[in-house]
């Protein structure tokens, strides 16, 4: 379920997909003196029972890579990457691509600092 700033998502287990997961997503775009703007995601949930919770900031030019780091934390806590969160209701995802592109301001074709990138 989808709604602005939230994501939260649950999978009992089946056939195709063994694992037992709940999570929500809260995000916002935060303002800081040394940074600019950022999106602030935090990530609560459980992966097979286990719970964990994590938040984590991308500078605003990395925003669009959102779903890269969730699935980073996703995977560091248990679930396993071949069930990742990005191919369950993509529309909700989508859903929240835009929100965020929308709070950021965010337009197609803008640059983005290499230096944000990780490694760098």
């Amino acid at each position: 379920m989808f709604k602005p700033g939230h994501l939260h998502r649950e999978h009992l287990p089946d056939k195709s997909d063994p694992q037992t997961f709940v999570y929500d997503v809260h995000y916002e775009v935060r303002d800081l003196p040394e940074k600019g703007q950022v999106l602030h995601l935090r990530m609560d949930g459980a992966v097979d029972g286990k719970a964990f919770s994590e938040e984590c900031e991308l500078p605003r030019d990395l925003a669009f890579d959102f779903m890269n780091e969730l699935t980073r934390v996703a995977v560091r806590n248990g679930l396993h990457p071949r069930f990742g969160p990005i191919l369950r209701e993509h529309d909700e995802y989508d859903a929240m691509f835009e929100d965020i592109r929308h709070k950021l301001g965010l337009r197609p074709g803008e640059p983005i600092d290499l230096g944000h990138l990780p490694g760098r």
